[in-house]
């Protein structure tokens, strides 16, 4: 007689139960129920993409069709190029470029380089960082009037806190605002204190995510604080210091508030006028908008051409 077995037999196993038939999804099933798992994001996008579309994409293209329009009694016709050479022989226009370029290449040596001066600074402290931060931001917060009726204080050449200081240090006093070898200069010291504390927290967000271990081969090598800023700090926020050049340079050439409320945009001798003010003034004071679509139209291409470039050089030195 022969053991039993401790293996169960095949014939009394269990057998695994039979699928099913599944039917074939019915047409459009899945995009429906793809459509219905992400309705609220479906209704978020569509609501961005409305967004764009009324204020921003229709803007752009209604101004690139006025540009070739003038609008008089209420008729609208084509004028071709006439608004451009309206806007070429006007003798604000090469002067209002003129001060915009300054405005710019001013604004890039102060509110480019004294923002990230303060994130080093602020990086180095190990205590009070939140505090800090705060301090620095607090100008951003300030309503754009409020911050340059502040400076108006400031710049006022009779009871002024700038004169008041000279007059202390028995300097000579100066009309910041009346003199048009200094009302650039002074626009541009107001708008980088109100415009700073958001690049100053940028570069310092930046300035937190490289290694300790690159500073501490740099004392090793006996490198200072200049040789670790220029070799170590400076190559590890290439990308974040040159998209914020990029971003400044675009804010820079489109500057219309500081020196419309500080100046009253033209300034002394037309020392303040920029390229967007000259834009504000033929709309609503010449009832020109063609010509103030056109001159609008002429920055938009320019920096446009600079951010093509600015992309271009950057995917070269990439590669």
């Amino acid at each position: 007689m022969s053991a039993p077995s401790l293996t169960p037999s095949k014939a009394g196993a269990p057998r695994p139960p039979t699928p099913r038939a599944q039917r074939p999804p019915a047409p459009g099933g899945s995009f429906a129920r793809s459509l219905k798992r992400h309705a609220t994001a479906h209704g978020f996008l569509i609501g961005a993409v409305l967004c764009f579309t009324v204020f921003s994409w229709y803007p752009m293209i209604r101004e690139f069709l006025l540009a070739f329009q003038k609008t008089e009694g209420g008729r609208t016709t084509w004028v071709g190029l006439d608004n451009l050479v309206t806007v070429f022989h006007d003798p604000a226009f090469w002067q209002a470029w003129r001060n915009t370029l300054l405005f710019t290449v001013l604004a890039l040596v102060l509110g480019f380089a004294v923002p990230f001066v303060v994130a080093v600074v602020i990086n180095e402290f190990r205590h009070g960082q939140a505090y800090l931060r705060l301090l620095v931001y607090l100008p951003v917060m300030l309503p754009p009037v409020a911050a340059v009726l502040l400076f108006k204080y400031l710049y006022d050449p009779g009871y002024g806190l700038l004169n008041e200081l000279f007059r202390f240090l028995h300097l000579p006093e100066q009309q910041w605002l009346q003199d048009p070898d200094l009302s650039m200069l002074s626009v541009v010291i107001a708008s980088t204190w109100m415009n700073m504390g958001g690049a100053t927290l940028i570069y310092l967000a930046a300035l937190q995510g490289i290694p300790g271990e690159l500073y501490e081969a740099a004392e090793l090598d006996g490198a200072g604080l200049f040789r670790k800023i220029w070799h170590v700090t400076v190559p590890q926020t290439r990308l974040v210091l040159s998209l914020m050049l990029l971003m400044q340079v675009i804010a820079t050439m489109q500057v219309f508030v500081e020196p419309f409320l500080l100046t009253g945009g033209a300034g002394p001798e037309g020392s303040t006028t920029t390229v967007v003010y000259l834009i504000y003034q033929y709309a609503f004071n010449f009832n020109n908008y063609g010509a103030a679509a056109a001159l609008g139209l002429l920055l938009l291409v320019l920096l446009a051409g600079f951010s093509a470039v600015y992309v271009k050089l950057s995917r070269a030195e990439d590669a």
